[in-house]
């Protein structure tokens, strides 16, 4: 198999590698062969088609991501792997995959992994794939880790793409527009052939819990967030498409909801209905609650009420 990079190999302190893997890659443990405390490896970037690269070269016994770290430095990549040189064991929930050279595993940033390499001197390439992209493209089929066989042929295509981004100075977004179709043809071709479909993405999921929770007043786009296991920010690149955000999103179901209440009511003391409503649809400031809703549907909650 055809090298695709030619990394160095520098006796380097552990501290100091683990805080170039840390600075290009996000938190990782290095656990070194030795007690010396220096490693043989080197980190470098560049661009490759329209990813952010990591070139990893070390000799290692081991480096891991766990639950803490990721806590630390939420991961908003996939990193697709691709083994060039030496062996390494790739441990990612139930996935398990020993990476030859050529081999390619897509590892999921917000998920703990482990990588193996025995001592043995490895050379990887790491494309840095921003997450929110590929789960709106292809939904969650690649979360918690993927490993592409090269039993398939579009493994040798996107190899093929790989190298050609490297190479290539020129027509690198094109490059990288056809490596994510060939991607998603892989993806959909591995469900075909039996592979379980692609659970809801997180969009579809964030959606349905403001829903769910919409008339809970304590619960807003942080708690939103936290429920889905995901950075506020990265939630609010989620609702980009929609045209909105988490807290528009949760405001305008509410005032649904309440609208929804008070066209079925016939209150007697609307006054007293629309205070009920609000706080049972969420709020737990009316005259925020007055505001908002005339600003949606231009009249008053009371001139609803009594309209029914």
């Amino acid at each position: 198999m055809q090298s695709l990079i030619t990394p160095g190999h520098k006796p380097v302190p552990v501290e100091i590698l683990e805080a170039e893997i840390r600075r290009v890659c996000g938190s990782f443990a290095l656990e070194p062969m030795g007690r010396t405390g220096v490693v043989n490896g080197d980190v470098t970037t560049r661009r490759v088609g329209s990813f952010d690269t990591a070139i990893v070269a070390l000799d290692a016994s081991e480096v891991a991501r766990n639950t803490r770290a990721i806590r630390q430095d939420p991961g908003e990549y996939f990193f697709l792997l691709v083994q060039d040189a030496g062996q390494c064991r790739i441990e990612q929930g139930d996935q398990v995959a020993e990476l030859s050279p050529g081999d390619m595993f897509l590892v999921d940033s917000v998920r703990p992994s482990t990588f193996l390499y025995r001592g043995e001197r490895s050379n990887q390439l790491s494309l840095h794939i921003p997450r929110e992209e590929i789960v709106h493209r292809f939904g969650t089929a690649c979360t918690g880790g993927l490993s592409i066989s090269r039993a398939d042929p579009l493994w040798l295509a996107m190899r093929a793409v790989i190298a050609k981004m490297i190479m290539d100075e020129g027509g690198q977004a094109q490059l990288g527009e056809a490596f994510l179709c060939l991607m998603g043809a892989y993806l959909h071709s591995t469900r075909m052939a039996g592979t379980p479909a692609p659970a809801e993405t997180l969009l579809s999921r964030a959606l349905a819990m403001i829903d769910r929770y919409r008339a809970d007043p304590a619960f807003g786009p942080r708690e939103l967030a936290v429920r889905l296991n995901v950075s506020e920010r990265m939630l609010q690149r989620h609702f980009r498409p929609l045209g909105e955000t988490p807290g528009h999103r949760l405001l305008s179901r509410r005032l649904e909801l309440a609208h929804a209440r008070l066209s079925a009511r016939r209150c007697e003391q609307p006054s007293e209905g629309v205070t009920a409503v609000a706080f049972d649809c969420g709020f737990n400031d009316l005259s925020y609650f007055y505001r908002e809703f005339r600003k949606k549907y231009g009249m008053t909650p009371g001139a609803v009420a009594r309209c029914h």
